[in-house]
């Protein structure tokens, strides 16, 4: 019958309605299940960057402690070359005065043998102190050219060895010049490592 047939369409209808709605909160149950998985996917991925920012930084904080260790090391030994140097100098400088006051006794007492040898001589014979005179002033004459010439090649050996040292204060301050520049250009290079290794990952991620 007709209101048969209205009862029917009704219950069909309405049986349509409850799976469509079925279908629809399974549809959104599903979009989020699907949605809680991606924010869990993005904090994943948020605590592993995290935790790759922070082994980057206790890198980053461990090459700045060695560098730093090292720069004090090398500060220490250029004090320590710095010290060894000035001694060598003032030792080389205590030589050179020792020696200096050496041939200076040296020819006073040379001097003063002439002179006693000239008084000495007037109270001989004339022929025996010309020959005695003759004979002691060409000796004194060899003593004093032979003292002159150990003086004069053992100031120059004195003075090549000051400047040996100076040339090897030149070349340590050169050395230590040029560790710390490396020292610096390491660090920087170091510090842009980290710094490219961090911007790769983020974009990476």
């Amino acid at each position: 019958t007709f209101q048969t047939n209205i009862l029917t369409e009704l219950k069909n209808w309405r049986l349509n309605f409850i799976q469509h709605h079925k279908l629809q909160m399974r549809q959104e149950k599903e979009k989020h299940a699907a949605h809680v998985k991606q924010l869990q996917n993005e904090m994943e991925n948020l605590k592993e960057l995290l935790h790759t920012y922070e082994i980057s930084i206790s890198r980053k904080d461990e090459v700045i402690t060695n560098l730093s260790q090292a720069l004090e090391k090398q500060k220490e030994r250029v004090e320590l070359m710095r010290k060894f140097t000035l001694w060598r100098i003032q030792h080389v400088k205590a030589k050179q005065e020792e020696y200096a006051n050496r041939i200076a006794d040296t020819h006073f007492r040379t001097a003063l043998m002439k002179k006693v040898w000239t008084a000495w001589r007037s109270v001989g014979e004339v022929r025996w102190k010309d020959k005695v005179a003759r004979a002691c002033q060409l000796r004194a004459e060899d003593v004093c050219v032979q003292l002159t010439n150990d003086y004069e090649a053992k100031i120059a050996e004195l003075t090549s060895t000051l400047e040996q040292t100076k040339a090897e204060i030149l070349r340590l301050h050169s050395e230590r010049d040029q560790y710390e520049d490396s020292m610096k250009k390491a660090f920087m290079r170091g510090v842009c490592a980290l710094n490219l290794e961090a911007m790769t990952m983020f974009q990476g991620k």
